[in-house]
């Protein structure tokens, strides 16, 4: 392709700074929008910036008959109608590295604060009920640390564990026997790494075969007790398996930065079933719209799990936040950036496998 000249650029969950930035770096030469939701694009934007909460769906893709590109601002692209798009010639690209040391980080931030109990330490400070025994917590060296994914984050994970003087263990369907050698972990197969850990962390991508890796029964090999940390995809967790192994005791902990409807990270679930109950009812006279009665039992159904599980005083929850820091969102936005300027130039770069998956 060749270099394409002015065009209409929307970027869709953007913050203040990050819009000062986008336009210092791309408003001289092109016509940009900023939005807070992909209902408010343009009909006839060219290239679309979204990030991990926008859906582009293989409707939205139809409805922007001009888009050209979709630059999603995650390294996760499970958000996008990855082949509608392709179907329709629009190139997608993603940023697939800038926080690999931010998220592991992230990682060992939950895991610390379940192994010594901040949540339950705060709630006994506002009650002026204060235990050493009931607020007891665990230390990290000399526990085994479970890795299910040796990517970038992955690997950062594990030299942070051994940092801690924890032995690292690993899983990953494509192994590298020589990064493991230098930085002193061992691959074993999933289900030994079950049995063995003390701590379970997850760093896979979600894809059909991922999805529910957690589940009743992978549960039930880990070690009664066990700590699960997932800052990758919440669909890689049955919720009502990790529910049922908190309460039953066979999970101690879980510390998460991700869930299967992350509305509950943000927002009461009253509020979000009382939005439920009102949608289905706008939608009642337009049956071709609305969704079949069983599948919105079942997203309601999943909505209370999550509540509940992040009600309990052994998980401690972040809003999808592991990315946050203040160097991993200029990486974000500069790798944005230039996936922009390279598509524009007829040179795209970072783009997304031809096999992803659609979303959700």
């Amino acid at each position: 392709m060749g270099k394409i000249a002015r065009v209409k650029i929307c970027f869709v969950e953007t913050e203040s700074l990050e819009e000062e930035f986008f336009r210092a770096q791309l408003g001289g030469g092109h016509e940009l929008t900023f939005v807070d939701g992909l209902e408010e694009a343009p009909a006839d934007v060219d290239i679309l910036s979204v990030f991990i909460h926008s859906k582009v769906t293989p409707e939205f893709v139809a409805a922007h008959p001009g888009l050209r590109l979709i630059a999603t601002r995650s390294s996760g692209y499970d958000h996008i109608a990855v082949a509608e798009a392709r179907a329709r010639a629009i190139t997608v690209c993603h940023v697939p590295s800038y926080g690999e040391n931010t998220v592991a980080e992230h990682s060992f931030a939950l895991l610390l604060a379940l192994s010594r109990r901040l949540r339950e330490s705060l709630a006994a400070y506002a009650s002026k009920r204060f235990s050493y025994q009931a607020l007891r917590g665990f230390d990290l060296m000399g526990k085994t640390f479970g890795i299910v994914g040796t990517g970038r984050i992955g690997l950062h994970a594990a030299r942070i564990a051994r940092g801690f003087r924890m032995e690292v263990l690993a899983y990953d369907v494509k192994t590298q026997p020589l990064v493991a050698a230098t930085m002193d972990f061992e691959y074993v197969g999933f289900e030994e790494l079950l049995r063995r850990s003390d701590v379970i962390s997850l760093y896979i991508p979600l894809l059909p075969q991922t999805r529910d890796i957690i589940n009743r029964e992978t549960l039930a090999l880990c070690k009664r007790g066990v700590v699960l940390i997932n800052t990758a995809r919440g669909g890689l967790v049955d919720t009502g398996a990790l529910l049922d192994a908190l309460e039953s005791g066979q999970v101690g902990g879980a510390g998460l930065d991700v869930m299967e409807d992350e509305r509950v990270l943000q927002q009461d679930s009253t509020g979000i079933i009382a939005g439920e109950i009102i949608s289905h009812i706008q939608q009642s006279d337009s049956p071709e719209e609305a969704l079949p009665l069983g599948e919105r039992v079942e997203e309601l159904r999943s909505l209370v799990q999550d509540s509940r599980l992040i009600s309990r005083a052994n998980v401690i929850f972040t809003p999808h936040s592991a990315f946050n820091s203040t160097e991993a969102v200029a990486r974000i936005d500069e790798q944005t950036v230039r996936n922009i300027r390279q598509y524009l130039a007829g040179t795209p770069v970072n783009l997304v496998p031809r096999d992803a998956p659609g979303p959700a």
